[in-house]
């Protein structure tokens, strides 16, 4: 998702080819005309020109991908081990967009319900933005 959006950002239809071109050759992104590697920072700093649903989607994933190292949920809580801002991110997208979980701790346990409705959603977006790259669109189509 994070990297079909940094797609849609690219207004040069060359450089965006190129970069899809490399996905598909499992080659690294590289930035237009160097051999300079295009970052994951790079494509996180992105989320702060996003706005709305974009934005915050944006941010959760970023936010959400961390969690994925933490995946003994049985013994410790991924939600205490994460930064602030990280689980602000988290939390912000699920309560604005999906109605909780609410609180002034929430735990791991407490977003369970509301995950398959929430990747549902990403993932149904998700299909909508690879559409727009494959009709030549961008982030405003």
């Amino acid at each position: 998702m994070i990297r079909v959006i940094f797609l849609l950002s690219i207004e040069d239809r060359e450089q965006r080819r190129k970069l899809i071109e490399a996905s598909v050759e499992g080659r690294q992104w590289t930035h237009e005309g160097t051999k300079k590697r295009i970052t994951e920072r790079e494509m996180v700093e992105l989320a702060s020109k996003l706005q709305g649903w974009t934005r915050s989607v944006y941010s959760f994933g970023c936010a959400f991908v961390h969690l994925s190292s933490f995946h003994d949920y049985r013994e410790r809580d991924p939600m205490t081990m994460i930064s602030d801002d990280e689980r602000r991110a988290i939390l912000d997208h699920m309560q604005y967009y999906h109605g909780g979980p609410c609180g002034p701790t929430v735990s791991f346990q407490d977003m369970l319900p509301y995950l398959p409705m929430i990747f549902d959603k990403i993932a149904s977006n998700l299909e909508c933005y690879v559409a727009s790259l494959e009709s030549d669109g961008d982030l405003t189509t």
